[in-house]
């Protein structure tokens, strides 16, 4: 069957429902632990963040939602950048294994994946 795209062919692997998805991948919208940073300074936020990244270190693995304000026409400036730019740093010096945004619907925020240490894991 013709593809409604340019012509090419339908791709070979069906639709997958969101439900599928989310049971192949996870639930990448909750975490273990919330930080909650809606209303707070970008001061506030980024020494929140530094706090829960130290304590999490010398456990074991976890992921971690942080809420931040969404955007709005009349919001500003919100703590997306600079949430942003502390994660991917934290992410170069290894504090965490992966992280990205909530999607629209969950409201702003990101989803991260803490590596934790494998003494942690293993109880040591």
């Amino acid at each position: 069957m013709p593809s409604r795209i340019l012509g090419h062919p339908e791709p070979a692997v069906p639709f997958l429902d969101p439900d599928d998805v989310r049971a192949l991948v996870g639930d990448q919208t909750s975490g273990e632990e919330t930080l909650d940073l809606r209303g707070a300074s970008a001061d506030d936020a980024r020494i929140a963040i530094a706090s829960i990244l130290e304590r999490r270190r010398s456990q074991a693995p976890a992921t971690l939602v942080i809420r931040i304000d969404p955007a709005t026409a009349t919001s500003g400036e919100t703590l997306f950048l600079p949430v942003g730019r502390q994660l991917l740093d934290a992410r170069k010096r290894g504090l965490i294994s992966r992280f990205h945004p909530l999607p629209g619907a969950d409201g702003g925020g990101f989803y991260v994946e803490l590596p934790g240490y494998p003494t942690a894991a293993r109880g040591d």
